[in-house]
């Protein structure tokens, strides 16, 4: 791993909807990302644990290690702020926790060197599904982690093929217009917020497609920002000397610059994973247990 003097130096870092706990999250290549930065203050913007979907039986190691690297840019001092989220919403009853450099809010103001501000939130408040059909917003994420699981399984299919990655979940939402539609009155409600309240920049996750985008409002622009997510985009958001961008893992690292060596081998585990038999006997397996065979 390379040491700090080595790493790019970025000065404020928000990223959101990494989903850990669920098949779709990338932590391996998210690992590599935070491994070659570093940043003077972090955002995490919501999503990060994806509580709704947490099943024990799924929590690999390199879930853990993003984790333990979020925790060590703690002990080192860097400022985190975890603003919260639906998928980790439990977190919520706990806003306004602050331990030392560490804190766990539900939006916030920051306010930079040339005076602008910049008003930060997930976003899955201007869902009205969150607010009124929750149930539905969840059957709806259980759909969407098979749909990723079984959209890896063709990716590796096509890798071994020469060819390039697809997203299915991408092409099901750039083809129905409804979700062109929510993303497009998503954004300008977000703008049309942060208007009223004289913020400069309005920044949320949630919808996990990212964006960078002035948008005109009556007394002038707001500029909408949207750090995407760790599932399909593999992005974040980057502020360095005045200036955002979209950082896109693959642009920067290439699409097979982590590799696992037995790919395949993790798919049909994972989906071995889905089977409570099979669990039942990986656990017998565990505790050395052969179940005695009946006698006829």
């Amino acid at each position: 791993m390379k040491n700090n003097c080595e790493k790019r130096k970025v000065e404020l870092l928000i990223v959101s909807d990494i989903h850990l706990g669920t098949y779709g999250c990338h932590a391996k290549e998210l690992l590599h990302y935070l491994s070659s930065i570093d940043p003077e203050k972090i955002i995490l913007n919501g999503d990060i644990i994806d509580i709704w979907q947490f099943n024990k039986r799924y929590w690999p190691k390199s879930h853990m290690q993003v984790l333990y690297h979020i925790i060590n840019w703690i002990i080192e001092g860097k400022d985190v702020v975890y603003i919260t989220g639906n998928h980790d919403e439990m977190l919520r009853k706990f806003k306004g926790t602050r331990l030392n450099n560490f804190s766990l809010l539900n939006k916030l103001v920051i306010e930079f060197p040339d005076n602008k501000k910049a008003w930060i939130f997930h976003g899955d408040v201007f869902d009205v599904t969150m607010k009124h059909s929750k149930w539905i917003a969840k059957l709806g994420g259980k759909g969407y982690d098979i749909l990723i699981l079984l959209n890896r399984f063709i990716n590796w299919i096509s890798k071994s093929l020469g060819r390039g990655k697809i997203s299915l979940s991408k092409k099901i939402k750039n083809s129905v217009k409804s979700a062109v539609k929510f993303i497009n009155n998503f954004e300008e409600t977000a703008v049309g917020i942060a208007a009223e309240k004289n913020y400069d920049y309005v920044i949320c996750g949630h919808i996990h497609q990212p964006e960078i985008r002035k948008i005109k409002v009556p007394n002038g622009h707001v500029m909408y920002l949207n750090s995407g997510d760790w599932i399909e985009n593999l992005t974040s958001l980057e502020y360095n000397k005045g200036k955002w961008r979209i950082f896109k893992y693959e642009d920067e690292f290439g699409v097979n610059s982590v590799e696992t060596k037995n790919e395949l081998s993790e798919l049909e585990n994972e989906f071995k994973l889905l089977d409570n038999n099979v669990l039942f006997e990986n656990l017998l397996e565990e505790f050395n247990i052969i179940p005695h065979k009946k006698v006829n």
